[in-house]
């Protein structure tokens, strides 16, 4: 997060990057990237030095404190009073020995406006044969049980509410049946099975006619389709009425309007940044989300219009298998305060005044 006082409010940059595959390829991916995540979730939040009176909350004291000078939290995150960390419960993703996917939380004042910023990891599609045997897919339900877990969490009853944005790597993927019927209308499609089990292994999709040309592969971790344009026309937002995943949140989450291309999965050959792997079917994994609140910080316009930039980071560059999404936008002059007018206004801890009693 990057905060720069200016007229008329404080611009905030909001980034989530998944920086896993850099260390696949450290000499030539990590030219690109600041050298300081290592197979870890974690989060950076820069303060520009022209903001004063910022304030971090304390989860363990229940107060705000002052921020000043840089504090670094790494080896002992779950006992750090200045933020939340959970991982998922293990019995959500049943198929996963092991796994680092959750949440971290922390809660700021800026600019008199207080709000939760939560970086969250949600989990992937295990196998492509699965995700496509059913619409939705087994995945998109457990990553919509781990997302409830999340928003429940952040508004219970141990902390005020107040307005919050979720962003990272969701793992939000495209229903992929559905993708597959239209990608593939007029073909015919072939299963091959293993000798020994029985089980399908793969499936291939031809023309019917054209000399029964290949138009899709599928197996467990390949999606081969022949042509990759369909993901990057347009920066391929005809295939959003796929992207069904964050409906289901509607009346609890909102999202600017996405214009950027799928961020996930690229190529990380350095010299094929626009190029996408061929080992998933391409979707909107990094997304940054917020609850119908936080929309009320965004500064609006005389014309009303959004003035805010989501979009994504590095389109012709090689930076690992996602691209980096961000959110750009000002808090508007006294945001928060006018939230709260209705209240009196009594001796509280500073920020307290502008919490918002509803998310």
């Amino acid at each position: 997060m990057a905060g720069k006082a200016a007229a008329p409010g404080t611009a905030v940059l909001l980034v989530t990057a998944n920086v896993g595959s850099l260390f696949d390829d450290p000499e030539n991916l990590q030219k690109n990237w600041l050298r300081e995540f290592y197979q870890a979730l974690g989060s950076f939040y820069f303060l520009h030095e022209s903001l004063k009176n910022i304030y971090q909350f304390d989860f363990k004291a229940k107060k705000y404190k002052k921020v000043t000078g840089k504090e670094i939290y790494s080896d002992t995150l779950e006992s750090t009073p200045m933020l939340e960390k959970e991982k998922f419960p293990q019995d959500y993703f049943p198929e996963c020995k092991w796994s680092r996917k959750g949440f971290i939380r922390t809660r700021w004042c800026i600019a008199d406006c207080a709000f939760d910023l939560v970086n969250i990891h949600l989990f992937h599609d295990a196998s492509n044969l699965v995700a496509w045997e059913t619409s939705p897919s087994v995945y998109s339900g457990v990553r919509h049980k781990a997302l409830g877990y999340v928003l429940d969490r952040i508004i219970d009853q141990r902390f005020e509410k107040v307005s919050y944005f979720v962003f990272g790597d969701f793992n939000f993927r495209l229903d992929s049946k559905s993708v597959v019927e239209t990608l593939c209308t007029k073909t015919t499609m072939q299963t091959v099975r293993a000798a020994d089990s029985n089980e399908v292994v793969k499936l291939i999709f031809r023309e019917s006619d054209n000399d029964r040309k290949v138009v899709l592969q599928l197996e467990k971790k390949l999606f081969d389709y022949f042509n990759q344009d369909v993901f990057r026309d347009n920066n391929g937002t005809a295939l959003l009425e796929f992207d069904k995943e964050l409906s289901v949140f509607k009346d609890r989450l909102y999202e600017l309007d996405i214009s950027f291309p799928p961020s996930y999965p690229y190529s990380e050959d350095s010299s094929q940044g626009e190029q996408y792997m061929n080992t998933r079917c391409p979707a909107w994994c990094d997304r940054i989300l917020m609850s119908l609140s936080a929309k009320e910080l965004v500064l609006k316009s005389e014309s009303e219009e959004k003035v805010a930039t989501y979009d994504h980071i590095g389109p012709n560059v090689c930076m690992g298998d996602h691209k980096p999404v961000f959110l750009a936008f000002r808090i508007a002059p006294g945001a928060g305060k006018r939230r709260q007018q209705h209240e009196r206004i009594l001796e509280r801890p500073p920020c307290s005044r502008v919490s918002n009693s509803s998310s």
